[in-house]
């Protein structure tokens, strides 16, 4: 069976007309299903059966349709048109595609120019050959689409954006997440940012509908949050894909971080599903990623809003600028986000302040980063916005600012060596709790996002005289806020002082795979013992090292570091906890009289293990 030519054009309208912008998309997993039906989930099954059997069809043996002879008044609108040997003769319609053949026989010529025609116009007739490819299905109905969406009233507002302050915290966003393989882009924040504004201006998540002759306002229950997708196909030919991520609004930022990189990785591999094109009430597109600055995208049947996002970069007049020139006068990358909307349900004044207050959130107002710093567990305040006092560019009356901008350097770093430990990351249930110190905030300091790129003398932090001040509390926080903190500075000695700051600031060499391994095995075996004995000898007083595993690795890699330094005998004393652990997995092979020892039997190789003595048990060994 065949479906028919006009029962094709049909069931591509239908696909148009519910699956919009991407009726591309949808059209081509109907070929595919057409040649092997396992190839699509059973929701796009179901689908096409029953979008199928609505259809006509008619066997591959009936006669096809009879030329049919146009009207008159459509005779009326038909134009031929002859061209040179080799050209092609196309014979068109107003609204329609032509039915006359595409090409005429080499033979055809056009009449000779009369002897007053001048040469231009002769070499002009011999046109070069082109071919003109029909468009059908789907792509005409999405051209019909763009078409009819000049008589939607829309209107678009403009906003420039400054983006220093997003680009310093996303850097350390990223940087948290790095470990998990995860990372925050541009478009992610100013999603969230559009999600947030929505609160204040719900009215914009609106869509207008015409019926029965009234028109109506539709106002959403929830935020399907479409997102503008660039799919580049097997072909090479490249398609715009707008699926949308439900209910959006009620996402925190980790969430909406997760659904939205979800929805685009299935929108690259072809796994997206029906639902995840129905019901967009609003989209943000990021045109941005090709490099255009700015764009009124066409606003989409059922939403009010069309939101897109630019390129970033510097303003054209300062691109020519070094970048050290650029930090020096304070010069921030910027963005145009504009607000495409539909003018019978949404204002200019609405657009306008709803894109004012993006700007507010993206500049850090109304604890925008706080929240997304402590959605994904980010346990410091994130940068804050300032104006830039830059004394290097205001004359020699303030020279001495600059020195003074220089001490205040110093004091930050001597800040860190002492209170470092104070914010260090050592919980290791997780809290969430915000770790600050006023001693340890750059603006304490009178510095502000806009120093972080400019060049300060370091006091030895990381190895070098100069360094950017970025780079500068990038390392002291590596150093002294990490997962180890440090304190060192009550020493009174300044020898001492010096000799542990060096070792203290300094990148540590990579660790080999095999103490990797090493260190991996004694977690396992650290936690296997605990949970071995609270299983097997239920009820019995314990004093496990539970939670603190870690201390059985770093013993043993203190061990096995010790006979190269010269050292010939370890001593050492513990508490209750973790001792009977430290024995089995440290000092020796000690399992055997430590389970004797709970089955209330005494070994006959350590007569004096008995009584309520487990945990008072000593034991020593050689390491070779």
């Amino acid at each position: 069976m065949a479906t028919s030519e006009g029962t094709q054009a049909e069931i591509g309208q239908l696909i148009a007309d519910e699956f919009g912008v991407n009726a591309d998309y949808v059209s081509e997993l109907l070929s595919q299903f057409e040649r092997d039906r396992s190839s699509v989930d059973d929701d796009w099954r179901s689908f096409f059966d029953e979008l199928l059997s609505n259809g006509r069809s008619v066997t591959e043996t009936e006669p096809g349709p009879r030329a049919v002879e146009p009207a008159p008044e459509e005779r009326a609108q038909t134009a031929s048109i002859r061209v040179a040997p080799g050209a092609i003769q196309a014979t068109y319609e107003w609204g329609r595609e032509a039915e006359a053949p595409a090409r005429k026989s080499a033979q055809e010529t056009v009449a000779p120019a009369p002897a007053t025609q001048p040469q231009a116009a002769i070499v002009a007739a011999e046109a070069e050959a082109v071919e003109r490819i029909p468009i059908r299905g789907p792509a005409l109905r999405i051209a019909e689409n763009m078409e009819a969406s000049l008589a939607v009233p829309t209107a678009t507002s403009q906003r420039q954006v400054p983006l220093k302050l997003l680009d310093e915290n996303r850097q350390v966003i990223n940087k948290h997440l790095a470990a998990s393989g995860r990372k925050v882009s541009y478009t992610h924040v100013a999603a969230r940012a559009i999600l947030k504004v929505l609160e204040s201006f719900p009215q914009l998540n609106d869509s207008f509908e015409e019926q029965d002759e009234s028109a109506y306002r539709l106002r959403h229950q929830q935020v399907n949050f479409g997102v503008a997708v660039d799919v580049t196909k097997k072909d090479g030919t490249r398609t715009l894909l707008v699926p949308n991520i439900k209910g959006a609004d009620k996402l925190t930022f980790s969430q909406l971080l997760d659904a939205y990189d979800d929805v685009i990785k299935r929108a690259r591999t072809g796994k997206l599903q029906i639902s995840d094109f129905q019901g967009t009430t609003i989209s943000l597109t990021n045109p941005g990623t090709i490099g255009t600055t700015a764009s009124n995208p066409r606003l989409m049947s059922g939403q009010g809003v069309i939101v897109a996002t630019g390129a970033i970069g510097y303003p054209p007049e300062y691109q020519a600028m070094s970048p050290e020139g650029l930090s020096r006068i304070g010069i921030s990358k910027v963005m145009t986000i504009t607000s495409t909307y539909d003018h019978r349900i949404v204002q200019g004044a609405e657009s306008g302040a709803f894109l004012a207050l993006i700007d507010e959130l993206l500049r850090g107002q109304h604890e925008f980063y706080d929240q997304i710093f402590a959605d994904l567990g980010i346990r410091y305040r994130p940068y804050r916005w300032a104006m830039d006092v830059n004394p290097a560019i205001l004359g020699e009356e303030r020279r001495r600012d600059v020195v003074r901008k220089q001490a205040r350097v110093f004091e930050l770093i001597n800040a860190y060596r002492v209170r470092g430990h104070l914010i260090a990351d050592l919980d290791p249930l997780g809290c969430k709790t915000v770790q600050y110190h006023p001693e340890l905030d750059i603006e304490t300091y009178g510095l502000t996002i806009w120093d972080l790129d400019r060049q300060f003398i370091t006091g030895g932090v990381g190895g070098s005289e100069t360094a950017t001040l970025r780079e500068i509390v990038d390392q002291l926080h590596d150093y002294y806020c990490g997962k180890v903190g440090i304190e060192y500075r009550n020493i009174q000695g300044p020898e001492e002082k010096e000799w542990i700051r060096a070792r203290v600031e300094t990148e540590p060499p990579p660790v080999p795979a095999e103490v990797k391994k090493q260190i991996l095995w004694k977690l396992i075996s650290a936690e296997l013992f605990e949970r071995f004995l609270g299983t097997k000898y239920l009820g019995q007083k314990r004093f496990s090292i539970e939670g603190n595993e870690t201390v059985i690795a770093v013993l043993d890699q203190l061990i096995d570091s010790a006979a190269p330094r010269g050292i010939d005998d370890i001593t050492i004393g513990m508490a209750h906890r973790g001792r009977l652990n430290v024995i089995a997995n440290v000092i020796g092979k000690f399992c055997e009289r430590i389970f004797t020892s709970f089955e209330g039997s005494i070994h006959p190789n350590f007569p004096h293990d008995q009584g309520d003595v487990k945990y008072h048990q000593g034991a020593s060994g050689v390491r070779e």
